[in-house]
């Protein structure tokens, strides 16, 4: 009879039961709370990170849609090697966060919550007019078919962008819905000039 080495076991559990803990994971209070108090305190360093921004912004716009359920995390894999990248990791450590990756996952689960809450109000009304613009954009006798598909495929994005919100975890949802006027508060005062 072949017996499993005593080390390998409890490896193996632990693997085949990692997937299942990361999922079983919720937004905590503590969690949203230190995520929008971290996002407060970058507000000060706005303007190195609009800096930053033009650095990265790719020379040609690819056509690539932004993937809006990875907002924060690709943020993040784009800054790692910038300066900016350090100060990131020293604000998102104090609010409790052990890294800028985690703190990555964590906001984009958060907007992706928000997304969802916003938009299910809305929904059925959104539907009506996503379909009412893609029949306007198919029938326009002044779109050439090369306007009509990059109209149909930004229009594509949306849906998809509205396809993921509406993915996001009921417990997620459950547990942003508190929080909802102190992350609008906070992000803001980013979008106002």
């Amino acid at each position: 009879m072949n017996r499993f080495s005593p080390v390998l076991v409890p490896l193996f559990l632990l693997l085949l039961l990692a997937p299942l803990a990361a999922q079983a994971e919720t937004l905590t209070d503590q969690t949203i709370r230190s995520f929008i108090s971290s996002l407060e305190a970058l507000q000060g360093m706005e303007d190195e990170y609009d800096d930053l921004t033009d650095d990265l912004a790719p020379e040609e716009d690819d056509g690539e849609a932004l993937d809006m359920s990875r907002l924060f995390s690709s943020s993040v894999e784009q800054m790692e090697g910038h300066d900016l990248y350090n100060e990131l990791e020293a604000v998102v450590k104090q609010h409790g966060f052990s890294d800028a990756e985690q703190w990555g996952r964590t906001g984009d689960r958060i907007f992706q919550a928000w997304s969802a809450i916003e938009m299910g109000e809305q929904s059925g009304q959104m539907n009506q007019e996503m379909a009412k613009a893609m029949e306007e954009i198919n029938n326009n006798p002044h779109m050439s078919e090369a306007q009509k598909q990059q109209m149909r495929d930004m229009m594509g994005g949306a849906m998809s962008a509205m396809e993921t919100a509406s993915n996001a975890p009921e417990a997620d949802k459950r547990a942003l819905r508190p929080h909802l006027d102190a992350l609008r508060s906070a992000t803001n005062a980013n979008t106002t000039d």
